[in-house]
């Protein structure tokens, strides 16, 4: 019999831990595996908040079964219907058949997509409630955060606010649920790099979710992914109201393709500028080495933007071009930008360079360095010019 962690009066964590995945929706690394958190609250009425990955429903399901202690499941929120949390709806509704599923509209659309489920539905609309006898269940819409049928659901009783993706994290939870009884600090990376990789396009409806949300007194952060938030939530917040309005701390992400080497020298010598005009931030990215993942992690997280590339059979290095597509996806907003490349015999890189930034519409420091073959001294200065004049920008903010 599993011994169920307690998030609040007779309101128990039953969300299971990955650590086999290599990669979140077969993209994004996962060195410290993931979470999947899903909340049950036995009151009068007994109420199940998502569920996780199918992968995981034999435990699961069986969390679910201690915990109800031979009673039913009344009602099962559906919060997001992504897989990695609704995966398991159609095993539950077959353990618990008169199990009412709590959705909106756009919910129970994909619900009979993903598991042609169209009966036994329970629809609520922005602020509706659910009484299960102590607790009081308010519903609130939060579309493209970052599906559109998405909504958060808050227990008016004890302050929790159940959020769905937001305020998520990669990593598993290590025998702790809640953070005050854990050691936060590899969290709060990987809240930055599970936001720019899943949330990060939809900066806009974050914000507008937040606002809805600044009214009620959240005591405790219920996410789907990562720890429960409770002393700390004040800092998951404003993270993800960081991020979500786009603002970058101090610091560059300098990201760079080479062949030859030739490239990676001129990076080094405008990371070596930076620094010595006192930018101590600098995180420099390989793109043949560096996972997109912790590249757009670090966009996300600084002001500064450099990229470098060598021409490409007259185009920019593909590995490049790969990460300007993610982040160029992402409509990454509000960042300085420097950029430099280099060729052999006919320069094609920071034309192309020039063109993604006209696309992204950051503000250009500096002047773009192009390199014909080996570093000569005029580029060496002009490198060095390039990392002052961000550095100069960024100490300006």
């Amino acid at each position: 019999m599993y011994k169920l962690k307690t998030i609040a009066d007779n309101v128990f964590y039953v969300g299971v831990n990955d650590r086999q995945k290599a990669l979140f929706e077969n993209m994004w690394p996962l060195p410290y595996g993931v979470s999947y958190n899903s909340y049950l609250i036995v009151d009068e009425k007994t109420v199940l908040i998502d569920t996780v990955d199918i992968c995981y429903s034999d435990i699961f399901l069986k969390k679910i079964e201690d915990a109800l202690q031979g009673r039913s499941l009344d009602y099962l929120i559906v919060d997001h219907m992504e897989p990695d949390h609704a995966g398991s709806i159609r095993l539950l509704r077959q353990r618990y058949p008169d199990m009412q599923i709590v959705g909106n509209n756009k919910t129970f659309g994909m619900l009979a997509g993903y598991h042609g489920i169209n009966t036994g539905l329970y629809e609520v609309k922005e602020g509706d409630s659910l009484d299960t006898g102590h607790h009081k269940l308010t519903f609130y819409m939060a579309p493209m955060v970052h599906w559109p049928e998405v909504m958060v659901t808050y227990d008016e009783t004890d302050k929790i606010l159940f959020s769905a993706d937001a305020f998520g994290t990669f990593g598993t939870l290590d025998g702790n649920v809640i953070d005050a009884e854990m050691n936060t600090e590899h969290y709060w990376e990987e809240m930055i790099r599970y936001y720019s990789n899943i949330v990060g396009k939809y900066g806009s409806p974050v914000q507008r979710a937040l606002q809805k949300l600044s009214g009620l007194d959240i005591q405790t952060i219920c996410s789907t992914h990562g720890p429960v938030w409770r002393e700390q939530k004040g800092k998951a917040i404003q993270i993800y109201d960081q991020l979500s309005r786009y603002e970058g701390e101090e610091g560059v992400s300098l990201i760079y393709g080479s062949m030859y080497g030739n490239t990676e020298q001129m990076a080094e010598v405008i990371a070596s500028s930076l620094s010595d005009h006192g930018i101590k931030n600098i995180v420099m990215h390989n793109v043949s080495k560096s996972n997109a993942s912790y590249i757009l992690k670090d966009v996300f997280k600084y002001k500064g933007v450099i990229v470098g590339s060598p021409t490409y059979s007259n185009q920019l290095f593909p590995e490049v071009e790969a990460v300007l597509n993610k982040i160029e996806l992402r409509e990454i907003k509000n960042r300085y930008f420097g950029y430099f490349g280099s060729f052999t015999w006919a320069g094609a890189a920071v034309k192309r360079l020039a063109a993604f930034n006209e696309k992204m519409n950051w503000e250009v420091i500096g002047e773009p360095v192009e390199q014909k073959q080996g570093l000569l001294s005029e580029k060496y200065d002009e490198c060095r010019a390039l990392g002052k004049a961000m550095a100069e920008k960024l100490k300006q903010q």
